[in-house]
């Protein structure tokens, strides 16, 4: 079993199918949302049947706040964005994940969501790995 990794988690297939693992933190697996058009960094806490923040045991929100905070100042230090946008929406996929997004002024969404914003624009296999290499580094 993985580091974190609890007993029935699994992850849900368009989570696994949309981004690539980056690391375990302790909660959460880190993944890149495949997406070069924004910085876009996801944190799934390893927890079976949890939809929603308060869904966790206070110690868990405890340490995805820990977390989440460490992700966004990692992708805002290796990318000088202008802004960090954090959200749980869980609209479409329910099980719970955090998104962590770099935002720049300019960039193809700015100032609105990137959620549904034209269709994906996966990275390159070489770049995918640097920016992976890249926020390692940054934690």
């Amino acid at each position: 079993m993985l580091p974190g990794l609890k007993a029935g988690f699994t992850l849900d297939a368009r989570l696994e199918a949309d981004s690539e693992p980056v690391i375990w933190l302790g909660l959460c697996e880190l993944r890149i949302m495949n997406d070069k058009r924004w910085p876009w960094l996801l944190l799934i806490p390893q927890r079976p049947g949890v939809e929603e923040i308060h869904d966790l045991t206070p110690l868990d929100q405890a340490m995805l706040t820990f977390e989440a905070n460490l992700t966004a100042q990692a992708l805002k230090k290796i990318t000088a964005c202008t802004k960090i946008n954090t959200a749980a929406l869980g609209n479409i996929v329910r099980q719970l994940h955090v998104h962590v997004v770099a935002r720049t002024e300019g960039d193809a969404a700015w100032p609105g969501p990137v959620w549904g914003h034209g269709p994906r624009e996966p990275y390159e296999r070489d770049d995918l790995g640097r920016f992976a290499e890249a926020i390692r580094a940054a934690l």
